[in-house]
């Protein structure tokens, strides 16, 4: 990441050694020579994101200090508690004080130091995006994005080891997403080797060190989740399922958000061979096809840099409907969940996690699909399978939000009574890849599967708080004064319960008396504990249980966060539910979930909030963003189960199994339920 990459193995070669034309280096404008072209080196679009110059008015305005004042972890964060205070130690407000007063070469180099800052926090819900830099998701519009055709997996060995290997599935991925690049890698591959013989092979080093160094340190930069084995597990291919069906997650080694790296070098063991060979793979930069395209650097900016319609918040007195279509649109860019109705999101609290690795539409190859026919039910990010054994049920979800709230939370009541009419008498529920979603979605899986008791009723979730800063509290007081003109407001008391879960009243000043604490040695303040929000449901939930949590088991990769998290959690913590972590090092605890919060929002929201009350002009009011760019944040956290005074955001969630991937379990979803069933339930 030009001077920023110094934790990283990666090659960062030279302009001319990635293969930059001389054409493209004599011509003044670097833009230029990549505009309206499809493929180019991540050099050539590195050169031109650093030919736009620092502009200190844009400088100031991306440092997000102001908005931070409503995220509930600032003061956490310093220092995280054990057993995360090696993986959360950053002081954001002093960084973002050290990064106003740097000077930095171009303004590339600055959006870098700012992203990984706020990376650094390893909370999925506090970042900071710029869609001018940072890809977007596909169905939306995107710069470049850097591929290799070799995504790694990490396998168990005979011998019981567990080595780094090229994905056996990465040509079958390779030929079908990028079919008019395949020639291109070939041809840079030794005449003896074609890229379909990499597929499998055991890696021994990547740019001449150990695998895991490499591993490790993307661990360090690629931020999200608190744990540390789920950051490593980032690095390896994966699968989700999307809305649209099973898709195949590249993982942090064969897909990059920013041009930053040209090249890589691996020593590898070709399949049933003991020859050692060094190959060198060029990444390879593809603009997205319904981006907004450009033809100089002008264009580039214009088209891509700039806020849009969306990027900051409205007033709710005086905006037109489409202007919150546009908001709820642009801040939905980046969130792990499918894109849902303007009205849901209006009206259905989410948690979702945020990242600039978009949620891909590449294809799981069609042999690891599961091939039986979904059962009644699946619709979507909820699938239902019987396995062959004619006990166990399984639960695939992919998100927690669907573009309907009814439609999924109807779903997963018929799927679940379905599988028990069956004769499902154990569930897999595998959440791999689930970045959350609805917060009550969460509260009612729990609540359905385990039946009526103690952990899921009145609350199905957890208590919460949120931050009780000076502006948050004068936005309350314009609510109740009338500012709120749809009930709508976050700050509306009408919105919450107390902590004994009665209803709070209509107008009352919910954070009047803020509770004071010391964090890492700095005053703090937040809300009154907030109770349960879920209850009654919309939907009658079942009289008894449909499974017995302890005949339950949940699993992913790690990377279950936000309202998957609340979901996990209660019913592990509390109910006694089985977690599994699929893939990951041995050697390193497994955190089952990650990137707890309790509620997640972004800065057009807070936005929103601030001008409606008439607060915009408040010396503490963060200003409008000028760039095309979005801040997410916490906005509550919610209060541990077994340490309730504290969150749980920093409560220890290591898995039950690690289960090692093999050859033929790798990327299989039902050789992994499957295995499930064997090893753990």
């Amino acid at each position: 990441m030009g001077l920023l990459v110094v934790a990283t193995s990666f090659s960062y070669t030279t302009a001319a050694s990635s293969g930059i034309s001389q054409e493209v280096l004599s011509i003044g404008d670097p833009c230029a020579g990549i505009g309206r072209k499809k493929w180019v080196f991540p050099g050539e679009v590195r050169r031109c994101f650093k030919s736009f110059p620092v502009d200190p008015k844009l400088k100031a305005n991306a440092i997000v200090n102001k908005t931070l004042a409503f995220h509930t972890s600032v003061n956490y964060q310093v220092k995280a508690p054990e057993p995360f205070s090696s993986d959360v130690h950053e002081d954001l407000i002093g960084d973002l004080a050290r990064i106003s007063k740097q000077s930095y070469a171009s303004d590339f180099d600055l959006h870098v130091d700012l992203s990984r800052t706020l990376k650094r926090l390893n909370d999925g819900h506090c970042v900071y995006i710029n869609y001018c830099y940072d890809c977007l998701t596909n169905d939306l519009s995107t710069l470049f994005i850097s591929y290799l055709p070799t995504p790694l997996v990490l396998l168990n060995d005979g011998d019981g080891a567990q080595n780094v290997h090229i994905a056996p599935e990465a040509f079958t991925v390779a030929a079908e997403e990028f079919p008019d690049q395949i020639d291109y890698w070939e041809g840079v591959l030794p005449e003896h080797l074609t890229l379909s013989a990499l597929s499998g092979v055991k890696v021994l080093l990547i740019d001449g060190t150990d695998p895991f160094e490499t591993v490790n340190a993307n661990a360090a930069i690629t931020g999200g989740y608190t744990g540390y084995g789920t950051r490593q597990n980032s690095f390896f291919s994966s699968y989700q399922l999307t809305d649209d069906g099973w898709n195949y997650v590249m993982g942090n080694f064969a897909q990059q958000s920013l041009p930053l790296y040209d090249s890589v070098n691996l020593t590898i063991i070709p399949v049933n061979s003991s020859e050692v060979l060094t190959i060198n793979l060029p990444y390879r930069a593809r603009f997205g096809s319904t981006s907004v395209n450009f033809t100089d650097s002008a264009s580039l900016w214009e088209n891509n840099c700039l806020a849009t319609n969306g990027t900051n918040g409205v007033d709710l007195h005086s905006s037109p409907e489409a202007a919150l279509s546009d908001m709820f649109t642009v801040a939905g860019k980046f969130e792990q969940q499918p894109r849902i109705s303007v009205g849901d999101a209006r009206k259905h609290r989410t948690n979702v996690y945020m990242d600039v690795q978009p949620q891909t539409d590449v294809d799981l190859p069609e042999v690891l699909k599961p091939g039986k026919k979904p059962l009644n039910g699946s619709q979507g990010v909820a699938q239902f399978y019987m396995l062959d054994d004619g006990i166990t049920g399984v639960l695939a979800l992919g998100s927690f939000s669907a573009p309907s709230f009814d439609e999924l939370q109807t779903s997963l009541i018929v799927g679940l009574t379905g599988l028990k009419s069956l004769g499902a008498t154990q569930l897999v529920v595998d959440v791999t890849n689930n970045g959350g979603g609805f917060i009550c979605i969460a509260h009612w899986l729990h609540r359905i599967i385990s039946g009526p008791r103690s952990s899921t009723v009145p609350q199905a979730g957890l208590d919460t708080t949120t931050r009780a800063g000076p502006l948050a509290r004068l936005i309350v007081k314009q609510v109740i004064s009338g500012a709120d003109v749809n009930a709508s407001s976050s700050y509306n008391s009408a919105q919450w319960t107390f902590a004994n879960h009665s209803r709070m009243p209509e107008a009352y000043d919910w954070m009047a008396s803020p509770e004071k604490t010391l964090i890492n040695g700095r005053e703090d303040a937040f809300s009154q504990r907030l109770g349960q929000e879920c209850q009654p449901f919309d939907m009658r939930p079942p009289a008894e249980a449909l499974f017995d949590p302890k005949k339950v088991a949940i699993v992913s990769n790690g990377r279950c966060g936000s309202s998957c998290s609340l979901f996990s959690i209660t019913m592990a913590k509390e109910d006694g539910a089985k977690t599994v972590v699929v893939g990951g090092n041995k050697k390193v605890p497994q955190q089952y979930c990650g990137t707890v919060g309790g509620q997640s929002t972004r800065f057009p929201y807070i936005d929103t909030e601030i001008k409606t009350a008439g607060l915009k002009n408040h010396s503490l009011a963060p200003p409008d963003f000028i760039t095309n760019s979005v801040q997410g944040i916490t906005w509550r956290l919610g209060f541990g189960i077994w340490n309730a005074n504290e969150p749980e955001e920093w409560q220890s969630h290591p898995a039950d199994y690690n289960l090692l991937l093999t050859n033929v379990t790798v990327n299989n979803p039902v050789a992994i339920w499957e295995a499930v069933v064997t090893e753990v339930l």
